[in-house]
């Protein structure tokens, strides 16, 4: 079993680095195999020209910046965790970028995330932190995904690199979150009962 992370500050070693390194010990140690993407700030946004679902390619038509390789790794992996610092009250720009372009590709169409272990959580100074997460639950919920929650909502305060870590109860909530994901992937495993049918939604457009 596999979780994929997306780490979705452009800072390298970073509070959010930081977290997702404490969510990965408690995953390995659970006998979890544990991978962290990091697109960094450079990703382009969704261009909304649907050439991945009108073509089923599950790939974005733009092929330069490694969001591709992320997509393939989603779809590989039993559980996705989405990382996000707090931006002005709301995830990274790139983060959303990658954000866009994943779920378009990977789960409008033929949706390769349905029934898969979702999670997430944030970094942040001071507020913003439960509209943030909310907003990384929000794009898993669409995709049928099974989200996994901690004891708290999984916000950590720090600022300067490192400075999450002396948020105690945060770390804690974090360590909890990763037992919690690893539990319900061993359930899914041993039950071995096949999961439920789905089907793409029915689109409806408002001014139709």
């Amino acid at each position: 079993m596999k979780v994929v992370a997306i780490n979705g500050s452009p800072r390298k070693d970073g509070n959010c680095t930081k977290m997702l390194a404490v969510l990965g010990k408690v995953l390995e140690a659970e006998g979890i195999a544990f991978e962290v993407c990091q697109p960094g700030a450079k990703v382009h946004p969704c261009l909304a020209c649907y050439h991945c679902l009108d073509h089923g390619t599950l790939r974005c038509i733009q092929d330069d910046d490694g969001v591709n390789e992320i997509i393939e790794k989603c779809i590989a992996a039993d559980g996705i965790v989405l990382a996000s610092p707090v931006y002005h009250g709301g995830m990274s720009g790139n983060m959303k970028c990658v954000l866009d372009r994943l779920m378009l590709a990977a789960g409008c169409g033929d949706n390769q995330l349905h029934h898969k272990v979702g999670a997430a959580l944030c970094t942040l100074r001071r507020t913003g932190g439960l509209e943030t997460y909310q907003q990384l639950l929000a794009t898993m919920n669409c995709m049928e995904m099974l989200l996994v929650t901690s004891d708290y909502w999984n916000a950590v305060h720090g600022a300067e690199k490192g400075e999450a870590a002396q948020d105690i109860e945060g770390v804690e909530v974090i360590e909890k979150l990763g037992r919690n994901i690893a539990w319900t992937l061993k359930v899914i495993d041993r039950a071995g009962i096949e999961p439920p049918e789905t089907h793409a939604r029915t689109m409806f457009n408002y001014i139709r």
